[in-house]
């Protein structure tokens, strides 16, 4: 896993989520919930619930569970009204750390998310602190043994990607969020094989951790991750590769 690429910490909150997987649906269903309430339950016009399900597909989530989130999100059967909120803040090491929420109580979930950023060394800020060093951005990444480079950026950048980058063991492509669906939908046209397939922030300055900073930002990540209300953690961190291995050792 490259330390410096985007896709590393990427996978690294990802992985953590994963492992729980009855949350991640539950979260999931939020997700899809509020896209459907805001711009109705057809994903051909309703950019934000077209993610939502790619997502929910992306994590083998069963189309039942799909269906039943978009007709709530529409008002066919009962539930709480979920608000989406941005909290922000710093972990430890300066480390700068966004939390994407949904919530049906405000004031709950910023006193859970406030507790966890001071139990793990952190601390939450004011709105604006943080957001201003990241940037919206689909991201997928292959594994570089899958397909040829050459092949690739055919693809991509043929369906309106920014850039392909070759991070060693894997390619990043990176698109504008407008063009996700495009872009996803030509590389699995395509059988191009994803491992992270996603509408992310990316940080545009980073903070460099040793393997004790890793340890303390990793637990704040997992403990935020836990919280039911927290949809996604991102933070701008960079763990070296000798680092990464050093962790890896230990678990």
């Amino acid at each position: 896993m490259a330390g410096h690429s985007h896709s590393a910490n990427v996978a690294i909150r990802k992985g953590a989520v994963d492992k729980k997987r009855a949350k991640l649906f539950g979260k999931i269903s939020r997700l899809i919930i509020v896209a459907a309430q805001r711009g109705g339950g057809d994903p051909t016009t309703n950019l934000a619930l077209r993610y939502a399900i790619h997502k929910a597909k992306k994590s083998s989530m069963p189309k039942d569970n799909i269906e039943r989130a978009i007709k709530r999100g529409c008002g066919e059967s009962g539930g709480a009204n979920f608000e989406e909120v941005a909290y922000e803040g710093y972990g430890p090491g300066g480390v700068a750390m966004l939390c994407d929420i949904l919530t049906d109580n405000r004031n709950r979930t910023a006193g859970e998310v406030r507790k966890v950023f001071e139990v793990h060394g952190g601390n939450l800020g004011a709105t604006g602190c943080v957001s201003w060093m990241f940037e919206r951005k689909g991201l997928f990444t292959i594994p570089s043994s899958t397909i040829d480079e050459e092949a690739l950026f055919e693809v991509a950048l043929e369906a309106g990607a920014d850039d392909v980058q070759n991070e060693g063991d894997i390619f990043e492509v990176t698109c504008s969020p407008d063009v996700f669906s495009d872009v996803s939908e030509a590389l699995e046209t395509a059988s191009v094989q994803t491992d992270v397939s996603d509408v992310v922030k990316l940080a545009t300055q980073t903070v460099e951790l040793d393997a004790k900073g890793a340890r303390k930002v990793l637990a704040l990540m997992d403990a935020l991750e836990d919280n039911d209300d927290v949809q996604n953690v991102t933070a701008n961190f960079v763990i070296p590769d000798e680092v990464m291995a050093e962790l890896s050792a230990e678990d």
